[in-house]
Order: C-alpha cells, then sequence, then structure tokens
C-alpha cells in the first residue's frame, strides 16, 4: 500500500474518532443539564397520617417531697457526732453535740444567782415584818414601812428574774444536743468535729434529711406564655443525665402562683410527683421536663418546613420559578404573601420555639426554655396557610408546583395538623415541597486559580 494513501487514511480515521468523542462528550453534557433542571429541582415529602402530640418542655430540679434542715440555735464547738451522709435516723434519735461546758457554767452562774435573790427575799421579807409590828405600835412613821414593803417585793421581783435567767441557761444547755424532727435519711452534713457554729443572727444548717426518697418530685419552671396550657393532674415525663436512655414519668401536682423573675424572664414553678422505688433518682438532679398538653391520632399532618416554603417569582407577571427564598425552604425576608411565613404561621409550624427542635422544620430559636411545638392560643385555628404539591409529570414546567391553601391546627415541631383543606386537594402521599435541591459539582485542582471566577463551569448550581 502506498505510504501516502496509508496516511491519508490514519488522519482520516483520528478526525472521525475525534468527532465522535466530542460529540459523546456534547451529549453528556446537555444530558446531564436537562437531569439537572428536570429532575432533582425540589426537596419533598410525603403528605403522611399519624400521631402528633403538642408538648412544653422545660428544666427542674428533683428533690424529696419533704426535706428538713436541722440547725443549732446556740453558738459553739462542735464536740461529736452520732450521723453522718446517707445515714438513716429515727424521730428524736441524737444528731450531733455541741461542746456543753460554757454553758453549763452558766446554769452554775444562774442557779447560784437564784439562791442569792432566795436570801435577799427572806432577809427584806423579815424587815418588812418587824417594820410593820412597830407600825402597828405608834412607834415609826408609815413611811418606813412603806419602804420596807418596796424592798421586800423588789426582792420577790429579783428573785423571779434569777429564776427565769436560770431557766433560759438550762434551755440553752439543752440546745448543745441536735435531734432529729423526722424520720428520714441524712442527705447532707455541713459541719465536722472541731468546727465552731456561729449562730448569732440566724440557725446554721448541720444536717439535710430527706423523709422519704421513694417519692420524689420536680420543680420546673415553665415559662409565663406556656403556663396556661399546663393543669393539676397532667401527665408529665423527663430523662435525667445519670440515665439518658430512660424516661420517668410523673403528674402535675401544683402550678405554683410564686412567679421568678430572671433577665426579663417570668417563669413559674410546676411541681410534679414522681415515684422512686428504685431509688434511681437523687435530690438535686437536673431534669429535662417534657409536658404533653394536646394529642392528637391517624390525622393528616405536612412537615413544618413546607409550611415556611415559598417558591421565588420572576419580575414579569409572577410566574412561579425553580427557586426557593432560602437554601433551607425559609420563608424570604419581608415576604408579603397572604398566607406566608407571618407570626401566625410560624407559630403554628413551631417557628417561636425557645429550646431550638433538631429535627427538619423544628424552627426553634434556642433561647430561653420554651419548647416551641404547640401552638399559641390554645391550639386556635390559624388563618389559611398554603403549601406547593409536586406534579412531576407537568408538560408546562412553570406550573409544576400546585399551591394548596389549608388550615393548621397543633404541631410537634416537625409535622402540623391540617385541620381543613381551604383550596385545592392534599391526600396522603402527595409529594409537598420541602424546599429548593443544591447541585453540588467537584471542583477541579487549582480552578480556583483561574481567570475570572472560582474555576469549573459550574461550582455550586441552585435551581
Amino acid at each position: 500500500m502506498d505510504p501516502l494513501e496509508n496516511n491519508h487514511k490514519q488522519r482520516r480515521l483520528l478526525v472521525i474518532a475525534i468527532v465522535v468523542v466530542v460529540g459523546v462528550l456534547v451529549g453528556l453534557f446537555f444530558f446531564r443539564r436537562g437531569k439537572e433542571k428536570g429532575g432533582d429541582k425540589y426537596r419533598t415529602e410525603a403528605i403522611s397520617t399519624g400521631s402528633i402530640t403538642a408538648t412544653i418542655n422545660a428544666t427542674g430540679t428533683l428533690s424529696a417531697v419533704t426535706t428538713v434542715q436541722v440547725g443549732s440555735q446556740v453558738s459553739g464547738i462542735i464536740a461529736r457526732l452520732y450521723a453522718d451522709f446517707n445515714s438513716q435516723v429515727k424521730q428524736g434519735q441524737l444528731l450531733a453535740e455541741l461542746d456543753p461546758t460554757p454553758f453549763q457554767q452558766t446554769v452554775e452562774q444562774r442557779r447560784a444567782d437564784v439562791t442569792k435573790s432566795q436570801v435577799e427575799v427572806a432577809s427584806s421579807k423579815v424587815t418588812y415584818n418587824r417594820q410593820k409590828r412597830l407600825a402597828d405600835a405608834g412607834l415609826i412613821a408609815q413611811s418606813d414601812l412603806d419602804a420596807a414593803k418596796a424592798a421586800y417585793d423588789g426582792a420577790l421581783a429579783g428573785l423571779a428574774q434569777s429564776q427565769a435567767a436560770l431557766k433560759q441557761a438550762q434551755t440553752n444547755l439543752g440546745y448543745t444536743k441536735i435531734y432529729s424532727p423526722i424520720d428520714g435519711q441524712v442527705v447532707a452534713r455541713q459541719y465536722d468535729i472541731g468546727q465552731t457554729v456561729a449562730a448569732s443572727f440566724s440557725a446554721p444548717t448541720l444536717f439535710t434529711i430527706a423523709k422519704d426518697l421513694t417519692k420524689m418530685q420536680v420543680q420546673a419552671d415553665v415559662d409565663q406564655s406556656d403556663i396556661g396550657q399546663i393543669k393539676a393532674g397532667e401527665p408529665a415525663h423527663f430523662t435525667v443525665d445519670a440515665y439518658p436512655d430512660q424516661t420517668f414519668r410523673g403528674q402535675i401536682s401544683q402550678v405554683r402562683l410564686n412567679a421568678t423573675v430572671s433577665q426579663n424572664v417570668i417563669t413559674y414553678p410546676v411541681i410534679i410527683e414522681v415515684p422512686n422505688p428504685d431509688l434511681k433518682l437523687r435530690p438535686s438532679m437536673t431534669a429535662n421536663v417534657t409536658i404533653d398538653v394536646a394529642r392528637v391520632q391517624d390525622v393528616l399532618r405536612v412537615p413544618n418546613a413546607a409550611l415556611r416554603f415559598r417558591p421565588e417569582t420572576t419580575a414579569e407577571g409572577g410566574q412561579q420559578q425553580a427557586g426557593g427564598s432560602s437554601r433551607s425552604g425559609g420563608a424570604r425576608p419581608g415576604s408579603d404573601q397572604p398566607s406566608g411565613g407571618g407570626p401566625s404561621q410560624q407559630r403554628a409550624a413551631g417557628g417561636e420555639g425557645r429550646t431550638g427542635m433538631g429535627g427538619p422544620g423544628g424552627g426553634g430559636s434556642g433561647n430561653g426554655q420554651r419548647s416551641g411545638n404547640w401552638q399559641r392560643g390554645g391550639g386556635r385555628r390559624q388563618q389559611g396557610q398554603t403549601v406547593y404539591v409536586l406534579n412531576p409529570n407537568a408538560e408546562d414546567k412553570k406550573n409544576e408546583l400546585r399551591a394548596v391553601q389549608i388550615r393548621t391546627g397543633i404541631t410537634d415541631g416537625r409535622y402540623t395538623q391540617v385541620l381543613a383543606v381551604i383550596s385545592g386537594t392534599l391526600n396522603p402521599g402527595d409529594p409537598v415541597v420541602t424546599g429548593t435541591a443544591t447541585v453540588k459539582v467537584e471542583q477541579q485542582p487549582g480552578a480556583a486559580n483561574r481567570p475570572g471566577g472560582t474555576g469549573g463551569p459550574r461550582g455550586f448550581g441552585r435551581f
């Protein structure tokens, strides 16, 4: 074969191969763009039926139902201790004893004062009787008799005063022995042998005794905006850090009126009675309390993220485009949609919570103790809200979203109850839009250094 003809043939095959490769690459490029545009443009979740429980979250502290702080009414040095931490004690049992030496000396001094007063009374009585006989015989003036009578009465008053001082000294001597006022268990002991107890202004606490640790209570601080939903007798459950996988259940016994104000936040104490037969719960543990305030079963529900999603609109005619107002599907700031992400919608969707629900559509702000997963106003009906259902087989891509206006009920922070469908249709299984999809393309090495941009045909594509 002629070499020139052979080279010409090889050149022609090379050109054909290059054309085929370029055609394949172009086809893949347009196929990919078409798939991106027509496929994963929205994130969706199927409408479902199920149960929704509206709850209020709070933080509380565990304590025994009856806790007594045992103190000392007199000052002194701890001489003996007869109880320690975790000791089981009975009512009237001796717990501690102060050094009685100074109190015994005071008692002896007061006894001597009483004896002296008794002698003075006897002497003044003899003098008074003598003066009375002389006065009856007319040998002394009446003033002398009156002076003797006054001296006798003063001696009697001095005797009574000395006797009262003696009783006070004996009482203080008795206070040097500390007895248990109830049956229970010693939870805390604040003093050791040799320490000085100063009771000048207030009675210092020596022991803290819990009456019965098989019955505990939680004092939960509930925000003022949630307290109207809580009633005595309602069930509650909580967890503690010591047993994170175990849920303890109790019942609300009191909703107290003594509010606490801390940094302009007003809370009310709610008392929850909890049985503790296994003695797992201990005083002063922190409890993460959840109170169920409303529950519905087998209802139609939508994700909270779907209530906040709004499609973007173009400048010409307001046609819906394939773009959410934020990556999370949230409502655009300043949106003036009739049923948009206003305050009423955010309340129904759990958007004003203060603990910040972690699930999709939780919508909490993470500030304070409120759960944010119940609807304000005791579950009152909200104005109509709009969700968007995806029509994946729609021929007109501009109309692939179908708006459905609904009236919402309670929410658990992730799902919201559908009370009624105002316009459109909404059935279980319908793909409701919760946000817009994002497409990430791997960036080529060194692409960030290319002139005119971050490099690559598309770093992050958003549709």
